[in-house]
């Protein structure tokens, strides 16, 4: 499945919710979590992990990985959670608008 547009960085902020990851990390979690379903390319998700720490919603330091290679670990910022906390609102009010699009039946005359 593709992405939407703009969906790329409310999953990485979800992503790393649940803990702090490196960056092939975050994109494994976000495939485990979708079940296989959703395949995040390398080039789209740094960019985004630099735009998201820049705009202050992640941190990161430098670690050790488990195969101890050096490498960048992301966490969540109190205003990275603010902002998932935001986006997921918004996200559900619009699936449940476009659910209930959807779900009409034309008018019967």
């Amino acid at each position: 499945m593709e992405l939407l547009q703009g969906t790329l960085d409310m999953l990485i902020l979800k992503a790393v919710s649940m803990g702090p990851l490196h960056g092939y990390g975050v994109l494994l979690r976000i495939e485990q979590m979708s079940g296989g379903e959703l395949e995040i390319q390398q080039g789209s998700l740094y960019p985004a992990l630099y735009r998201l720490e820049r705009q202050g919603a992640i941190e990161s330091e430098w670690g050790e990985s488990e195969n101890n290679r050096r490498a960048k670990y992301y966490r969540l910022t109190a205003k990275g959670r603010a902002r998932l906390k935001k986006e997921q609102g918004e996200w559900d009010r619009m699936a449940g608008v476009i659910a209930s699009i959807l779900r009409a039946e034309p008018e019967r005359p």
